[in-house]
């Protein structure tokens, strides 16, 4: 298959100190996609186009849609021609080991439907307390948005993407991934640790670019991951799941400052 394009160049009319001219500016594509689970239509979500097996394999990980099920192949447009789809159809199939899927009803949006502590009551009875493992330092945790960037090419492009990306107890840049959407980049994220094995991301951590929502902070713990890493602030929803993963949640991680606010009480170890 071709390359996906993922920018697209516009002439627009840049308005500066010397007046207004007109100037080419690279602006990101954004198409649907829809996701499929063993033929079962899940959700559509907006994405920028690349890395679409890894998004759907990451969201139905993420969503809890597996249950514990092994992806056996992911495909474009499983019952039809995926030109015809224009790429924009992937089927995550079990070979019908999992669940039977509750359809999404409209694309998938940051809130995506969350109401509140009921619902985390819900997730909660899903998915169990992290595993205690090794602490990330502070240190590190700080210097983590910077080591990103070098892995933000289509920011620096466009200025219209998110990124989120695992890193290790040494800071180190696993894999980084880049979408229209904060949570289709986690997705990604997730779905290439998923396709290469390396789930559950017990002892990595989780970048993720703007706010840390609950959404983000749920994605993370389906993954395994046990710190999140943001460069905005939490909601307070987002602290109460990171408190009950057993997780460390940073925000405002910005040069060398940055606020701790999972666990309640910040260890020794992490100091």
């Amino acid at each position: 298959m071709a390359a996906r394009k993922r920018t697209e160049r516009l002439i627009v009319t840049r308005i500066d100190a010397d007046g207004a001219h007109r100037a080419p500016d690279d602006l990101i594509v954004e198409e649907p996609m829809s996701i499929e689970l063993d033929g079962t239509l899940v959700t559509t979500t907006m994405r920028r186009p690349g890395n679409d097996y890894e998004l759907a394999a990451g969201f139905c990980t993420t969503e809890g849609l597996l249950d514990g099920a092994p992806v056996q192949h992911v495909r474009y447009c499983a019952n039809g021609s995926a030109a015809a789809t224009e790429y924009n159809v992937v089927t995550v199939s079990t070979g019908g080991v999992a669940p039977v899927p509750r359809p999404r009803l409209g694309p998938t949006s940051s809130s995506c439907g969350w109401c509140g502590n009921d619902q985390l009551d819900e997730l909660v009875g899903r998915l169990s307390p992290l595993p205690p493992s090794e602490p990330i330092g502070l240190d590190v945790l700080a210097a983590v948005p910077l080591r990103v960037l070098d892995d933000q090419s289509l920011y620096r492009r466009t200025g219209a993407v998110h990124a989120a990306a695992a890193f290790d107890a040494d800071g180190e840049i696993v894999l980084a991934r880049e979408d229209v959407g904060r949570h289709n980049a986690v997705d990604k994220v997730v779905g290439a640790l998923l396709l290469d094995g390396r789930l559950p991301a017990q002892g990595l951590g989780l970048f993720v670019s703007g706010r840390a929502s609950v959404e983000m902070v749920y994605k993370a713990w389906a993954g395994g991951f046990s710190t999140v890493v943001a460069v905005s602030a939490p909601t307070s929803l987002a602290v109460h799941a990171a408190r009950r993963a057993g997780m460390v949640l940073a925000g405002f991680v910005r040069g060398d400052r940055l606020n701790v606010y999972a666990p309640e009480r910040l260890a020794r170890s992490l100091g």
